[in-house]
C-alpha cells in the first residue's frame, strides 16, 4: 500500500498528482505546517479527483491556541499574500469536535487546511481516504470511473461510495470497513 504520510508517491502519479507535488514543494506547504503533523488527504492522493478538487491538508491543532496556529501560517508565508489572495477562515464543528478550516488558492489549486485537536492519522479525512483507497484497489477501474462520474455530477466523495456500495450512512460506514 502507498505510504500516504509522505507525498513522494505523487511524483510518479498521474499528471494532476505530479502538478500537486510541484505546488506543494514549491510553496513548502508541508514543511511550513510540520509542527502540526500535516497530511495530504482527499481525492487527489487516490486519483478520484475532478477538475475542481482541492488539496486537502489535515493538521493536528490544539484549538485552544488557534491564534498561534493562524500566526504560524501568516509568519511562514505559506499563503502568498498579494492583492489577489483571498483567504477564508472558518471555525466549524465536525462530529462534535471544534475544527478550523482555511481555504485559499495556490497556483491553480484550491487548498483547504483543516485543523482538529486529534492526530492526523486518526482524523476522519485520513481514515476515509484509506478506506476508499482499499475499496478502489479491490473494486478496480470500472468502479473508480463510476465514483469519478458521480463526483462530476456534484455528489461528494463519501456519498458516492455510499451509493455504489449501498451504505446507509457512508461517513460512518466507511470507517467500519
Amino acid at each position: 500500500m502507498i505510504d500516504f504520510t509522505k507525498i513522494d508517491y505523487l511524483k510518479n502519479g498521474n499528471e494532476r498528482q505530479k502538478r500537486a507535488y510541484e505546488v506543494l514543494t514549491k510553496y513548502k506547504v508541508l514543511e511550513k505546517l510540520e509542527p502540526y503533523s500535516p497530511l495530504l488527504a482527499g481525492t487527489i492522493p487516490i486519483e478520484i479527483d475532478i477538475e475542481s478538487s482541492d488539496l486537502d491538508i489535515i493538521c493536528e491543532v490544539d484549538l485552544r491556541f488557534e491564534e498561534d496556529f493562524l500566526d504560524d501560517i501568516a509568519f511562514s508565508r505559506l499563503i502568498p499574500y498579494d492583492h489577489d489572495t483571498d483567504v477564508k477562515v472558518e471555525n466549524i464543528m465536525v462530529n462534535g469536535e471544534k475544527s478550523i478550516v482555511l481555504n485559499f488558492l495556490l497556483d491553480e489549486f484550491p487548498v483547504e487546511i483543516f485543523g482538529q485537536n486529534k492526530p492526523t492519522t486518526r482524523q476522519n479525512a485520513y481514515l476515509h481516504m484509506i478506506a476508499e483507497y482499499k475499496i478502489l484497489q479491490e473494486k478496480g477501474e470500472e468502479f473508480k470511473q463510476k465514483i469519478i462520474e458521480l463526483k462530476k455530477q456534484g455528489i461528494k466523495t463519501e456519498p458516492a461510495f455510499g451509493m455504489l456500495l449501498d451504505l446507509e450512512n457512508p461517513y460512518e460506514d466507511l470507517l467500519k470497513l
